[in-house]
């Protein structure tokens, strides 16, 4: 796996509002990184994240909530 840079050890990681207790599908995310929203799947918390600006993770949440 590459590696952005960014030290996630601390990161407090949020579980979506849509994500349910059965083990279904879940992302979480992290913003302590100003600018920057990780983004990785809750049932493999120790898997790869995804890195994104902020500039574009508010259209991306925009246009989910839209459809």
């Amino acid at each position: 796996m590459a590696s952005s840079g960014i030290d996630l050890s601390a990161a407090t990681w949020r579980k979506s509002s849509y994500s349910n207790g059965t083990g279904g599908d879940c992302v979480e995310v992290a913003d302590e990184v100003v600018g920057l929203v990780q983004v990785r799947d809750s049932k493999r918390p120790d898997g790869s994240v995804v890195v994104v600006t902020a500039a574009a993770w508010g259209p991306f949440v925009a246009a989910l909530k839209a459809s």
